[in-house]
């Protein structure tokens, strides 16, 4: 679960939906601009191929990737800090360095990005779990030391509970096995490689031997003993589904896959079944996998209705009704923006600039529960709700930013629309109205390392400028220099269950003793991938001909 909040998720397809798969063919099939500059052009390949040699022959830990490191490595971190034999799936991790390599392939037809690819995808292979998906982590050392660094830095950071245990499966949690699955597949059907069609089948099995009958997925599987208790919730969090139908739409059109095509309509149901009566109609971050009531899970994520998942599922059901033209997906929206519009907050009412809706609503009453915290680490800290607004919790946001007015326009024009021009367009329907992005990393991408602008939107084709300054800016090792704002504090052993002193419940971290990481006044210089990936895109842009 991601250490920046209120971020989405970044949409990999493209042209099927206005809300899933946000028009973005027009970006990724447009020309480039001819800036008549061949020298120009030169010196950004030869760029790029420095750039990303640096990071395959100097960065890489067999084929993969974490988010940051030291610029003498002396330490590296994803979400948390690692240890040198662990790579990261959560984006921008491994994966999202694969796609990148694939879309240079793509806009250079240099083999060499092939070939960056296909290390990436031996990462992701080796690190796969024998189910089919991926955890957050993978440690080439071995389980006894993923163990190890689960009970020493993962275990202390304080606001990351799904770091506190090693439960040796695999997790839908922050895409990280969506992004897996969908570069695998997506690198097997450039060349169709034996290699990876064992991979990308095992990847298949999982988003499918995990989903329930009644079309739910829950966070993490294959079910063990001494997990969470939320665990096996139905996860609308994180856009858990999102994802699995994305990945599923793109076997099926791709590979044909029947099996895909059923679970996508499993899916489609849990979302009107878990939807509750108005006039809280509205959705939870989970629900339970068998009554399917709403539930609590992590310890500042307390038993409520959400109206950031509320949205998102509101936009889900839409998709819904244009794939399927079935008005029972819609039906009930109204109802679903109505409640949003009754917490919506006044002006004077706004704790955060533009976020006029509490994330937690409390069920019956609708008062938005305010998450909070005490103590100083995860020894002798713990996190708590009540209805005050003054000094809530800031790691996760307490209020959200929707674009309501948006979802009720676009249900409007649906509600009118023509049934038939609708499944003519469906990439459930016969025509299977569908394409695959040549170029996934230029479109939004959503997810930071806390230490690169990544976030701020799809990326555009540079002007000549910007792309001189990128050509420069790259020193002579190969890597773009980046502050690197998000650090963290070395494990130095377990903490005493007396609270230190200080101010800590609106901080990113606690007392010496918590390993969360957190943004420094006094950054060190580094490598950042996310900063490597957004260059990277943008240089790609430049010398893509779109063809």
């Amino acid at each position: 679960m991601n250490i920046v909040p209120n971020t989405s998720r970044r949409a990999l397809l493209a042209g099927v939906s206005a809300s899933v798969f946000t028009g973005a063919c027009a970006s990724f099939f447009s020309a480039p601009d001819d800036t008549g500059n061949s020298e120009l052009r030169r010196e950004t390949l030869d760029v790029m191929k420095r750039a990303a040699r640096f990071m395959r022959e100097r960065v890489a830990y067999r084929g993969g990737y974490v988010w940051s490191y030291a610029s003498d490595f002396s330490r590296r971190w994803g979400e948390m800090e690692a240890y040198p034999t662990m790579i990261w799936m959560q984006p921008p991790g491994t994966a999202t360095v694969g796609h990148l390599y694939l879309d240079c392939f793509h806009a250079t037809r240099d083999e060499f990005y092939y070939q960056a690819a296909m290390d990436v995808a031996e990462g992701l292979i080796a690190a796969q779990h024998p189910a089919g998906g991926w955890n957050y982590l993978h440690d080439f050392a071995g389980e006894e030391s993923a163990r190890r660094w689960y009970e020493t830095i993962g275990k202390n950071g304080w606001r990351l509970e799904e770091f506190h245990h090693y439960y040796g499966n695999a997790t839908f949690d922050d895409a990280g096995t969506s992004e897996a699955s969908q570069f695998l597949l997506r690198l097997y059907l450039e060349r169709r490689s034996s290699r990876l069609r064992e991979p990308v089948e095992r990847a298949v099995r999982f988003v499918l031997d995990s989903q329930y009958e009644n079309g739910g997925w829950p966070q993490r599987f294959p079910r063990v003993e001494g997990e969470a208790d939320y665990v096996p919730y139905i996860t609308f969090n994180d856009a858990v589904a999102d994802e699995n139908i994305k990945f599923l739409l793109m076997v099926y059109h791709t590979l044909g896959d029947e099996r895909a095509l059923a679970a996508i309509r499993r899916a489609m149901e849990i979302f009107p079944a878990t939807q509750q009566p108005a006039p809280q109609a509205g959705w939870s971050l989970q629900h339970h996998h068998q009554t399917l009531a709403p539930m609590g899970a992590r310890s500042y994520e307390p038993l409520s209705l959400a109206t950031h998942t509320t949205a998102g599922n509101i936009a889900q059901m839409l998709d819904f009704y244009e794939w399927s033209g079935e008005r029972r997906f819609i039906e009930r929206i109204p109802e679903a923006l109505a409640w949003l519009d009754a917490l919506r907050l006044r002006d004077d009412q706004v704790q955060v600039p533009g976020r006029h809706y509490p994330t937690f609503i409390e069920l019956e009453t609708n008062r938005a529960r305010i998450n909070h915290r005490r103590g100083s680490n995860s020894g002798s800290g713990e996190y708590y709700w009540d209805y005050d607004v003054r000094r809530p919790i800031t790691h996760y946001s307490q209020w959200r930013a929707l674009n309501v007015d948006a979802l009720r326009q676009r249900y409007e024009s649906l509600a009118g629309a023509d049934r038939d021009a609708l499944l003519a367009r469906s990439p459930l329907g016969p025509q299977r109205n569908f394409r695959l992005p040549r170029l996934f990393t230029t479109d939004t991408i959503d997810v930071s390392d806390l230490n690169s602008a990544v976030g701020a939107g799809s990326v555009e084709r540079p002007t000549t400028e910007r792309v001189m300054e990128l050509i420069n800016s790259l020193n002579e090792e190969g890597y773009w220099p980046t502050p690197l704002s998000a650090t963290s504090n070395p494990y130095i052993g377990e903490p005493s269950a007396t609270p230190s002193p200080g101010d800590f419940p609106q901080t990113l971290v606690g007392d010496a003793f918590d390993t969360s990481p957190y943004v420094t006044q006094t950054p060190v210089t580094g490598i950042s991938t996310a900063a490597f990936i957004q260059n990277m895109s943008s240089l790609l842009l430049s010398v893509d001909s779109g063809e």
